[in-house]
Order: C-alpha cells, then sequence, then structure tokens
C-alpha cells in the first residue's frame, strides 16, 4: 500500500501526457515528485514554485546508469521511495510483416525493459519500507489488438504478465501493482510520439494501412482527457484496495468488454474439443472420442 503521509513518487516519462499532468497533479496536492525525462530541460517548468517538493533528473529508461543514479538521487534527497510510474513508452505503427527489426527492439527495449529494470531498481527500497505502489502504465492495447499495432501490442501484453506476477509476489510484501490501461486519450501517443515503419506492403493497405490512416487522423481529437486520468490515478493509489487493472475512458471500458465476449464465445463454442485434449478419468471425465 502506499504511504500517504507526504509520498514521494518516482514518475519516468513526464515530457508529455499523462506522466505530466501526474507530476503536476501530485505536486499540486503537496507531495514530493522525481519528475523525469530524457531531456530534463522538457520538465523543468513542471518543477517550478516546488523546490522543496519536486526534484528534476533526466532518465532514459533504456540507460542503466541513468536508472541506477536516478534511483540513488531520489533516495539522497528524499530518503524513500513510495510510487513508482513507470510511464515512459510509445507506439509504432506497421503491419506483422512491415515490422523493422531495430525499430521493434528499440520500443521493445524502452517499454518493456526499461520497464522492468526500474521496478527492479526500485524494489529494494519498496522491500526495506515494507510499502509502496508500482504504477504500470499499459494501454487498452495490453488487452485487444488491432491491425498496425502489433508490435506495440506485443509489449503491451508483456507489461500486463509481467505486472500479474509481480503483483503476486510482491502482495505480501506490502507492496501494490496498479495496471493502468487508457484508451485513446489526448497525448501526443498518436501524433509526435508515434514511430512507424517506412516499408508499406500494398496488400495490408485495407488493414494497418486503413489503421495509419485512421491513427493520424484521430490524433488530438481523442475523448479521453489526460488531467482526468491522472486525477483517476491518484484516486486509485489513495484506495485501500487499489484494483490491479485500472482502464481509463469509456472507449477502454467498451474494447475490454468485447474482447472478454470473444474471448468467452471461442471458449464456449470449442469447449468439448479443448476438454477432450486431456487423459480420459474413470467416471470423471471420459474426453472427447478420438
Amino acid at each position: 500500500m502506499m504511504n500517504r503521509d507526504n509520498p514521494v513518487w518516482l514518475i519516468t516519462g513526464c515530457s508529455t501526457g499523462f506522466g505530466r499532468e501526474l507530476a503536476k497533479l501530485v505536486l499540486a496536492r503537496g507531495w514530493r515528485a522525481v519528475v523525469t525525462a530524457r531531456d530534463a530541460s522538457k520538465v523543468a517548468d513542471i518543477a517550478e514554485g516546488h523546490a522543496g517538493q519536486a526534484l528534476v533528473l533526466p532518465l532514459d529508461v533504456t540507460d542503466r546508469g541513468q536508472i541506477d543514479a536516478a534511483v540513488a538521487a531520489t533516495k539522497e534527497r528524499f530518503g524513500r521511495i513510495d510510487v513508482l510510474v513507470n510511464n515512459a513508452g510509445y507506439g509504432y505503427l506497421a503491419a506483422i510483416e512491415e515490422g523493422e527489426d531495430a525499430a521493434v527492439r528499440e520500443m521493445f527495449e524502452a517499454n518493456v525493459f526499461g520497464l522492468v529494470d526500474m521496478t527492479k531498481a526500485v524494489l529494494p527500497v519498496m522491500r526495506k519500507q515494507r510499502s509502496g505502489l508500482i504504477v504500470n502504465v499499459s494501454s487498452i492495447g495490453g488487452l485487444t489488438s488491432f491491425a498496425a499495432t502489433g508490435y506495440y501490442h506485443g509489449t503491451k501484453y508483456a507489461v500486463e504478465g509481467i505486472s500479474e506476477s509481480l503483483a503476486t509476489e510482491v502482495k505480501p510484501l506490502g507492496i501494490d501493482v496498479l495496471i493502468v490501461e487508457p484508451g485513446p486519450f489526448r497525448t501526443n501517443w498518436a501524433g509526435p510520439s508515434i514511430k512507424q515503419s517506412a516499408t508499406q506492403i500494398d496488400d495490408y493497405a485495407a488493414t494497418a494501412g486503413e489503421r495509419r490512416k485512421q491513427t493520424a487522423a484521430r490524433s488530438g481529437n481523442q475523448a479521453g482527457d489526460p488531467v482526468r486520468a491522472a486525477q483517476a490515478i491518484i484516486d486509485a493509489a489513495l484506495s485501500d484496495t487499489p484494483p490491479l487493472r485500472l482502464l481509463l475512458g469509456k472507449t477502454a471500458l467498451e474494447l475490454a468488454r468485447k474482447k472478454l465476449d470473444f474471448l468467452r464465445k471461442d471458449f464456449d463454442t470449442w469447449e468439448a474439443t479443448t476438454v477432450g485434449a486431456d487423459f480420459p478419468e474413470d467416471g470423471k471425465n471420459k474426453g472427447a472420442p478420438l
């Protein structure tokens, strides 16, 4: 559970979007925040007027040296870390066949391994405290998939699986895990922050190609408000029983429920075949005939 007595929040990826708005709200509450970005000059304004509460640091989550330095500086300045928000990350548009190896691996380094490395660096502090909250920013794309974002989904499905296991491991130590799953929000995700393959294959024009166009067209007009999303994260953090998963936005809720229905349909339709794959059990489960 998060310590509520002037907690220290360490937030990655604060230059734009959720990270920026969350850092501002944390400081506005009078709490302490370590505000980070690859280019620290882009987040210096967030700390203005909060000299005693804010620590601005350069942090590229793919750089182990910077991770260790940021955690050490946080401990030196504030003596503790109550909340880690793994927010840094970005998207990549490409049909699976179009995906470029170096770009795909680079995204996995940031979205998955950067998150893991940050978590591993902070956990010794939280274990010693016997308290803490790890907020892993996933996506509705960590639960359901679309054309053109397959590799991005791969990173977020990985975050989901890692976070579930982590939650089980650290719960007895007084540490909670919160997976945040935003739908479309007015952040830079679909605009300046997104990357995409130069390769575009005509056969995918109606699927991945169409999704590329839709993503660009929607940028700046999404229903989600990053400020309200940041407040929702704080509300969950303050809960006595924070959820493992927090969907953000009506679209995310609708898509998540649709995915549940989709899964249930396949599971139920193929139940006999599924159960028939077990060894027959006398009197209990004779299995499907072979």
